[in-house]
């Protein structure tokens, strides 16, 4: 059973401003052909595009594990679960962030959670995920632990 599940697609602006690769190929190739210029200036954008979609990572947390991208996280490991939003999100991407976190953060997502991980083997000492509901996160994380006893 799926607990929660949030892909991170990318903000609106984004595929706004990769919209001037449009006029910039035109304008390489109009001295060459106008034609080439519009249909380069088409397959270009459309590959940003595909290529920002495609990779758009997802977080995931089921009954045994929280997934993020491609990194997975047993819930039995995982400590203490903060978010962060506005100038304390930044302030933990940055100024407090800890070289050996694992990080899935994302610029066009202003909030953060903060997932301690309790393992004494593993040197990373929390995981930073960008979320849009932060809050729902830790819900999930806090159901997960609540329905599964400890092993």
């Amino acid at each position: 059973m799926t607990y929660y599940r949030e892909r991170l697609w990318p903000a609106a602006w984004l595929y706004i401003a990769s919209a001037l690769i449009i006029p910039a190929s035109i304008l390489v190739f109009m001295p060459i052909n106008i034609t080439v210029g519009y249909i380069t200036a088409a397959v270009l954008y459309a590959s940003i595009i595909g290529f920002l979609l495609w990779s758009a990572p997802t977080i995931t947390i089921d009954a045994e594990e929280l997934r993020a991208g491609n990194a997975r996280l047993p819930i039995e490991i995982i400590g203490e679960v903060e978010t962060f939003h506005d100038a304390e999100a930044t302030l933990e991407r940055g100024q407090r962030l800890d070289a050996r976190a694992w990080l899935m953060i994302r610029g066009w997502i202003s909030p953060v959670v903060r997932l301690e991980v309790l393992d004494e083997s593993d040197p990373t000492p929390y995981w930073l995920l960008s979320s849009r509901t932060p809050e729902l996160v830790v819900e999930a994380i806090a159901e997960v632990k609540l329905r599964t006893p400890n092993k």
